[in-house]
């Protein structure tokens, strides 16, 4: 079976058609760059090229790197133009996908339900977490393998600050971070999580997870297991299709 994933990002506006019994990319993913700033009729118009670009006339599950409450209404965005606060999501992407049914789901939610069910979380039981490290953190919370959604642990404070704004990966790229320095802020920020949260299982996602040999093995004093996401930054995609899927 197949339905279209999205995902949707600060940087980027990707998307495929997953296969949802492989838990994979069914063709290679078309992406383009989020538009700036990334209004709700400038995103709509990314998705929709992507969407055109396979001619894809079926279910489309789409992620969002904010709050989304009741598979449709945005609540909050921290990396998107905030005039998407309180946008019925659901209907904006169905009626610029020409009708299409549309499932709106939050981007990191979306990469946790897909690692649970195919990659790095696949059986694990107690909680996970995973975190996806890019131009925000996102995060995804499982305990027992039920989702806790719309969780934003990337706002919790991390030095005063906002903790994505010390620990993403676009939070190195502005700071000109070595590995080891960057390393060294997330593991500040996993340590603090783990004090609120007490996970068995971190899970590293996000376009970063691409490269974790260069900086797990530089974090240490957090006694839950930290593996990469396996499928990396496809996770969101997958996940968005699995939704669609669920309400198709």
């Amino acid at each position: 079976m197949q339905i279209f994933g999205v995902d949707i990002g600060g940087s980027g506006i990707k998307g495929a058609p997953v296969d949802l019994d492989r838990g994979d990319l069914a063709q290679e993913r078309c992406k383009v760059l989020t538009p700036h700033p990334a209004t709700p009729d400038g995103v709509a118009d990314g998705v929709r090229q992507v969407v055109d670009h396979f001619g894809w006339t079926g279910p489309v599950g789409l992620t969002f790197p904010g709050v989304v409450t009741g598979g449709a209404t945005v609540r909050t965005a921290a990396n998107v133009d905030k005039s998407w606060i309180d946008t019925d999501a659901r209907a904006l992407f169905s009626d610029r996908l020409g009708g299409l049914p549309v499932t709106v789901v939050n981007d990191a939610d979306a990469a946790g339900v897909a690692e649970m069910e195919f990659g790095a979380g696949r059986g694990r039981r107690g909680t996970v977490i995973l975190l996806t490290f890019g131009t925000g953190i996102g995060s995804a919370v499982f305990v027992d393998g039920t989702l806790v959604p719309n969780t934003e642990l990337g706002h919790l404070e991390l030095d005063g600050h906002d903790a994505e704004r010390r620990a993403s990966s676009k939070a190195k790229e502005d700071h000109d971070l070595s590995w080891e320095q960057w390393a060294h802020r997330v593991q500040k920020y996993l340590a603090h999580v783990e004090m609120l949260f007490s996970p068995e299982l971190f899970v590293i996602g996000g376009g970063v997870s691409r490269k974790a040999q260069k900086f797990l093995h530089l974090i240490e004093d957090v006694k839950a297991e930290i593996v990469p996401a396996q499928l990396q930054n496809n996770a969101g995609i997958v996940g968005a299709a699995m939704r669609a899927a669920q309400h198709a």
